[in-house]
């Protein structure tokens, strides 16, 4: 993907599932006029999920996810469903792809029944539609929900994929474009970023979410200005105009709010995208745990992504040793990135959560519900280091109505 594109956090997910050799890859390729994904009349092709982002018209940027069968067996079999019932947790339009000549079995029915409880729009493929009679159509219409539209189609003869299209278009949710920072400035605002030269970033490019800022200031005609943390002083000096606000990277949030005068509002890229694609009111709740911590307690330190840890890597290394340092306790840590996300929270007593760049906002919020669920406090990297290091009060006066949460 160029750097340019959309990303894909930022991009309509569609899921596809189905039973093994439905044709679940053959339909991806007939949708997207693609050879996206491998197609062989061996079941169990697709062991992994596999994504890949692109445009799809009407739609537009999409990342479609091609998932393994939901009726593998076996140790590994079992894994491999377990894999794509979590894709469900990102996935914004679920396609599910029935075998026409199999019909509808408990497989699908179970299936259906979670997209149902998760709130995603769903259309229904019966595939190899060319090979089934009028009757086998009825019986399958039968085995579905009277509400639930159902598109007989055919990857192989090309029956009724434009249609596909259309309605898996139709489907997309409707939803306000929210602003990163948008709603905090006025046309010809300056704002300045301030972004340390991180290790663990692609070389010679800015992290995600510090490339999302600054188009989203852009975008609201207002001026970004990017320093180092040892330039913001005498930038603050030679701007010659009071900027509107200061957004720092979490990692030098005390030595920023040393520098920048108590009159100019500060926040992180963490509380902007917490508040982006989140729920930062639940996260700010639930930093007041480090204050509870004992020795032996169980935080749960997760990462949406998966990159090569740094000998100084946040989540494994720095947040740890600050946790430590400022509860006077000795938990115990566990970490998970990725796909994978822990299905019983209850043992934990934190969950230190990553700002999720590379996540949607689906899977970011599916995961602060289920930490409500379980009754376990989560909060982010970047609101955990400002409540540490005593500024979060502070980093928190731009949103007045969610400051309320860290009183009590």
């Amino acid at each position: 993907m160029s750097l340019n594109a959309t990303p894909s956090a930022d991009r309509v997910h569609i899921g596809i599932f189905g039973k093994r050799n439905a044709g679940k890859s053959s339909i991806i390729n007939a949708i997207t006029g693609q050879s996206l994904a491998i197609v062989s009349d061996v079941r169990g092709t697709t062991t992994d999920p596999v994504s890949k982002a692109m445009e799809l018209l009407p739609l537009g940027p999409v990342v479609m996810i091609d998932t393994p069968g939901i009726d593998d067996s076996g140790e590994l079999g079992t894994l491999r469903v377990k894999k794509s019932y979590q894709v469900l947790n990102k996935t914004d339009i679920a396609v599910l792809v029935v075998d026409g000549t199999d019909g509808v079995g408990e497989e699908e029915i179970r299936l259906i029944k979670r997209i149902h409880e998760k709130k995603i729009p769903m259309v229904i493929a019966v595939n190899k539609s060319e090979l089934i009679d009028d009757v086998q159509k009825a019986e399958i219409k039968k085995m579905l929900s009277d509400d639930q539209p159902v598109l007989f189609v055919s990857a192989l003869a090309q029956i009724n994929i434009h249609e596909l299209k259309e309605q898996i278009a139709a489907s997309k949710p409707q939803e306000e474009k929210k602003p990163i920072v948008g709603d905090l400035i006025d046309p010809s605002d300056f704002v300045i970023l301030v972004v340390p030269v991180d290790s663990a970033a692609p070389k010679g490019r800015l992290i995600l979410p510090q490339q999302q800022t600054i188009r989203d200031i852009l975008d609201h005609d207002a001026t970004a200005v990017v320093v180092k943390e040892n330039e913001l002083a005498n930038t603050l000096k030679n701007i010659g105009k009071t900027p509107r606000i200061v957004i720092t990277d979490s990692q030098v949030f005390k030595q920023v709010d040393a520098i920048t005068q108590k009159d100019i509002p500060l926040t992180s890229f963490s509380i902007l995208f917490a508040r982006y694609k989140g729920n930062l009111p639940e996260l700010v709740k639930g930093v007041r745990m480090l204050k509870e911590l004992r020795d032996g307690d169980r935080i749960l330190v997760s990462e949406g992504c998966t990159h090569h840890r740094q000998c100084e890597d946040i989540g494994t290394v720095k947040l740890p040793r600050l946790v430590r340092q400022f509860s006077g306790a000795e938990p115990v840590f566990e970490f998970s990135s990725g796909i994978e996300y822990p299905e019983n929270l209850s043992d934990y007593k934190l969950i230190l959560h990553c700002g999720g760049c590379v996540l949607n906002e689906r899977e970011m919020k599916y995961r602060i519900q289920c930490a409500q669920d379980a009754q376990i406090p989560i909060t982010n990297y970047g609101i955990s280091i400002a409540y540490m290091t005593g500024i979060l009060e502070r980093a928190l006066k731009p949103f007045p109505d969610i400051a309320a949460n860290l009183e009590g």
